[in-house]
């Protein structure tokens, strides 16, 4: 099976391929729009891939003809993509549909050829009124970001491919070289430099541990599962207990965590409330089993301690 991989410099995008290079039977193609940024460089293969370029997408899926594509390139910055609206869309819609656009192509001119497009959603498409949510909830946009993942989640729907939809929320983990941050690493560190931090008290969500979102995504490539598949964690909680469950793991100041509201904070982009997801669909049909949110830091603490 050849499995090509959008967004490879990405957070789940590198789990991906950490996860099916030198793997039996399969070919992984990891495909970013920059240089490769892996550590590990030996046992997939990687191109570089504006999929925002609806020639280059041709051409690179005519030469490799993946069976499974999973699209995890996105712009997901999301008060960014308020005010960039642009290259959101671009990013976020028009991949999306160049992408089905060659598969289709390939498809329609080899009756063998069968490809699989899985593309990654969000919890940011709902209003936030209520949660947790399971995968017949009606979508409500709050945001433009929310707006683009939505459309691209419509696109999907009307491909003429097979597809699957895999939507998450708030993902955490850590990648080559500690480039970047998350939830868990930023209270850990502020508290452990003894920083008061304000943490919304008013915003509900189900953490998921990035290689548990792999987990899930390689889950629907191997079965071949098709609809929409909510792949998160198992844990309903505020941020505000998510920040003391990290401050309890590490015994940290829990004293030094101060409860806001969302109100208070100034950000141009409007998040949903209340989250969250209702996995048993994923668990059922699929097999998932993701960590619980203290499996899932320890799972990140070994990773940085270097004891896994």
């Amino acid at each position: 099976m050849k499995i090509l991989i959008t967004g490879s410099n990405g957070l789940l995008g590198q789990k991906l391929v950490y996860k099916l290079r030198n793997k039996s039977g399969i070919t992984c193609i990891a495909t970013a729009r920059g240089e490769n940024r892996l550590v590990e460089t030996t046992g997939y293969d990687f191109h570089t891939l504006d999929i925002t370029n609806p020639t280059d997408v041709e051409a690179l899926f005519r030469k490799v003809k993946p069976d499974v594509v999973i699209n995890t390139a996105a712009m997901t910055n999301v008060d960014a993509c308020e005010t960039e609206r642009e290259a959101c869309w671009e990013l976020n819609v028009s991949a999306v549909e160049f992408q089905v656009e060659s598969l289709e192509a390939l498809q329609q001119e080899d009756a063998n050829y069968r490809p699989h497009f899985i593309h990654l959603s969000t919890d940011f498409i709902f209003d936030g009124t209520h949660g947790p949510l399971d995968e017949d909830e009606s979508p409500n946009p709050l945001s433009y970001y929310a707006e683009s993942k939505l459309a691209a989640e419509r696109i999907v729907r009307g491909a003429r491919v097979s597809w699957a939809i895999a939507r998450t929320v708030l993902v955490y983990g850590i990648v080559d070289n500690m480039s970047r941050s998350n939830i868990v690493l930023w209270v850990k560190s502020n508290l452990e430099a003894g920083k008061t931090i304000n943490v919304v008290d008013d915003q509900f969500r189900t953490p998921t541990l990035a290689e548990d979102l792999a987990d899930g995504c390689l889950l629907i490539a191997e079965k071949r599962a098709t609809g929409v598949y909510n792949i998160s964690g198992p844990d309903f909680m505020s941020i505000l207990d998510l920040a003391r469950v990290v401050a309890d793991y590490y015994g940290l100041d829990k004293s030094l965590i101060q409860p806001s509201k969302s109100a208070d904070i100034k950000q141009p982009a409007k998040r949903p409330p209340i989250t969250g997801f209702i996995i048993d669909k994923a668990r059922r049909v699929l097999g998932y089993q993701p960590h619980t949110f203290k499996e899932g830091i320890a799972l990140l603490e070994a990773q940085i301690t270097g004891t896994k």
